[in-house]
């Protein structure tokens, strides 16, 4: 290979690519089924943080499609980037009480997350991924 690597180290990696985006899009996933499942009382915990409905289904939606997208690597970067801000603004917004130790918790989980998207946004989804199968008809 041109960059110097076997194609066994090529494919460990493309293997840790869909082990991470999985595992990524894991939360995420669950999260926004959950809310979906108990749109209910989704809306009162959203009430609680001054949130409106559309607001909360447009997060339901942003969590499922964007977990799905990291998930299945289809338009990866723009999922990964979009939920690396999204963790962002939900550690900012919602866990800045840094004398709680759970939600300074929370907040350096949300960096951390975020920090974990943008890296997947900067590499990509790996050749284990609908954005590369789709590269390679596209030739």
């Amino acid at each position: 290979m041109a960059d110097g690597k076997s194609s066994v180290d090529t494919g460990a990696r493309d293997v840790v690519l869909l082990i991470g985006r999985l595992l990524l899009a894991w939360i995420f996933l669950h999260e926004g089924t959950s809310l979906a499942l108990n749109f209910s009382g989704a809306i009162e915990m959203a009430a609680q943080y001054g949130l409106n409905v559309p607001l909360l289904v447009a997060t339901i939606a942003l969590q499922i499609g964007a977990g799905l997208s990291i998930a299945g690597g289809l338009l990866t970067r723009i999922g990964a980037t979009a939920l690396g801000l999204f963790c962002v603004a939900t550690a900012t917004l919602f866990h800045t009480n840094f004398s709680d130790q759970n939600e300074l918790l929370h907040f350096e989980k949300d960096l951390a997350i975020a920090g974990g998207m943008f890296v997947l946004a900067a590499v990509g989804a790996g050749s284990l991924s609908i954005d590369r199968w789709l590269s390679e008809r596209r030739k």
